[in-house]
């Protein structure tokens, strides 16, 4: 039994020793003579696989920012996922709007909640050129107020 680890180690130690500088200049003299005859042939592989790619990354940042693929080019930037919140909370809003429940109160908050929603849209704005530890201040700020302005939407719209 020891005498078997003792060969499969042998064989293990073969394999890792099996590239060699030589072998290595070798291969990248083969696929020097052979990369121009494969290259049209690999070529629309890769062009589908980087387009591939890139579709499932903007589904993803889609979903990220809770928005649909074709918007994503709306929200840009470090304050994107905050650009879309706030759209979010104005359509909200606007439901709110139209909704047959809402009271004189109810449509009060929207008209001054829009006004705020422009507010953090400047800010967030305005932020993207400032100092990182400035910027992540703000963006805490803007957060914490969108959060209350969602619960208070949500509250009104009895959700």
């Amino acid at each position: 039994m020891a005498r078997k680890a003792k060969q499969d180690k042998a064989k293990q130690d073969e394999g890792e020793a099996r590239i060699t500088p030589k072998k290595a200049k070798n291969a990248v003299a083969v696929a020097k003579v052979l990369g121009p005859a494969v290259l049209p042939v690999l070529a629309p592989y890769a062009v589908r696989a980087a387009g591939a790619a890139r579709e499932a990354y903007d589904r993803y940042q889609a979903r990220k920012l809770g928005v649909a693929v074709d918007q994503l080019g709306e929200y840009t930037g470090r304050g994107a996922g905050l650009h879309a919140r706030i759209a979010g909370l104005v359509q909200g809003l606007g439901e709110l709007k139209k909704s047959a429940k809402a009271t004189d109160a109810d449509q009060k908050f929207a008209a001054e909640t829009q006004s705020t929603l422009e507010q953090l849209s400047a800010t967030v704005r305005a932020a993207e050129r400032m100092p990182a530890a400035r910027r992540k201040a703000a963006h805490r700020a803007v957060t914490g107020e969108l959060e209350r302005l969602e619960d208070q939407l949500l509250h009104r719209l009895g959700i």
